[in-house]
């Protein structure tokens, strides 16, 4: 069966009193296991840090462990959603993004952190749009490919179908570059990339993409879209001896940091790079370097096996979806999670440029957290109906 052939079946009826036994329990362990490492990690970069804490070192595990029961909160409600009304609420979860990444845009709403005018500072918390507009870009895109493929009853979507699908996902592409957050940018590239790749196009539609994607980032330089900053991170990537007390600083003590763990580590609030401070963002962007410092090669190599655990379950998820919108929704959600870990991780290595993602389930933030286990819940909803009867 082709991705885009329409269900002809009847509708499968939900058995809400059997979703628990039905449930991805390998995708739910592994997900749980890198939030709990995730606390350990943070409380051990962030215990000892006053100006953090404000003398509270239990601050900021008690904040990740908050932001987690929140967001299983809400994986579990969109895990038990009933499916029609996910397609339904997906233009809504569209336009509240967009109109979230407008707001950051507007002086005096929108709180400027690290360079990037990204947040929305609420009196109780702070909320970055972006995170959620990866989710609203994938729901977007799958539910116009999906609703155009079965509702014509066609084996592969039309050129059109992908057209409009790539002008939604263009509008959060845009407002997030004038931000600008170019790591969210190429986290919604993959997502896009990803999504045309298995909706049946012709491969001359992927070279088209790529070639859009390497125009657009010319025309960004070009008009200095990007802040000089942003520029200098893929020069200190491309050589990060050049300015080693400047810009390439934080790549250096990053990997100072995972040299130090060895193969065992230094053990769990004993590194040294880490307990002295020396890697900045250390609780958030850079949590990979806690890891890699006080659990040793062991410990950071057990979280790469749980993401691809995770990332094993998802596509598992994509392949046995009952129709096209769950099995696009499970594939974004996978090259979403595939390549921000990727980033993530291979910049703390030196092998990708600094961009200021955190580590999914693992770094320290809410709006990750929460948008992260909303898709889990999806997962899991896609999951579920392909176990109904």
């Amino acid at each position: 069966m082709s991705l885009l052939t329409p269900l002809r079946q009847a509708r499968p009826r939900v058995d809400r009193r059997s979703a628990l036994w039905q449930a991805d329990w390998v995708l739910v362990i592994g997900v749980v296991a890198l939030s709990a490492i995730g606390a350990l990690l943070i409380w051990s970069a962030t215990y000892q840090r006053t100006s953090l804490t404000d003398g509270n070192q239990y601050a900021y595990i008690t904040r990740h462990a908050v932001n987690f029961a929140i967001g299983l909160i809400l994986a579990i409600g969109a895990a038990l959603m009933n499916h029609r009304r996910v397609r339904i609420l997906a233009p809504v979860l569209y336009a509240a993004s967009v109109l979230g990444l407008i707001l950051v845009l507007v002086p005096g709403v929108g709180a400027v952190i690290n360079g990037s005018r990204s947040w929305i500072q609420l009196p109780w918390m702070s909320v970055q749009p972006s995170e959620f507009a990866k989710l609203a870009v994938i729901v977007g895109m799958a539910l116009l490919i999906a609703e155009k493929g079965e509702t014509n009853y066609r084996e592969t979507a039309r050129t059109i179908d992908i057209a409009q699908a790539v002008a939604v996902a263009a509008v959060p592409v845009i407002l997030v570059m004038l931000q600008p957050d170019l790591g969210t940018v190429m986290v919604l590239g993959s997502i896009v990339f990803g999504i045309i790749a298995v909706s049946g196009v012709p491969k001359r539609w992927m070279l088209g993409l790529v070639t859009a994607a390497t125009v657009v980032a010319v025309l960004a330089i070009q008009l200095n879209v990007l802040k000089d900053y942003q520029l200098a991170r893929f020069t200190a990537f491309a050589d990060p001896a050049q300015d080693p007390q400047g810009i390439g600083y934080n790549v250096n003590q990053a990997r100072i940091a995972i040299g130090n763990g060895g193969v065992f580590g230094q053990g769990l609030f004993h590194g040294s790079q880490t307990q002295n401070a020396f890697v900045p963002e250390q609780h958030t962007d850079f949590v990979f370097t806690v890891a890699g410092e006080e659990l040793g090669l062991i410990g950071a190599g057990a979280i790469i096996v749980l993401f691809m655990l995770v990332f094993w379950r998802g596509l598992r998820i994509a392949v046995n979806a009952r129709d096209a919108f769950g099995r696009l929704v499970a594939t974004g959600i996978v090259c979403w999670f595939a390549f921000q870990a990727f980033e993530n991780i291979g910049m703390t290595l030196g092998i990708m440029p600094v961009t200021g993602l955190p580590l999914p389930f693992v770094s320290y933030g809410g709006s990750s957290m929460f948008s992260g286990l909303l898709a889990v819940g999806l997962l899991q909803n896609i999951h579920l109906r392909s176990h109904q009867v």
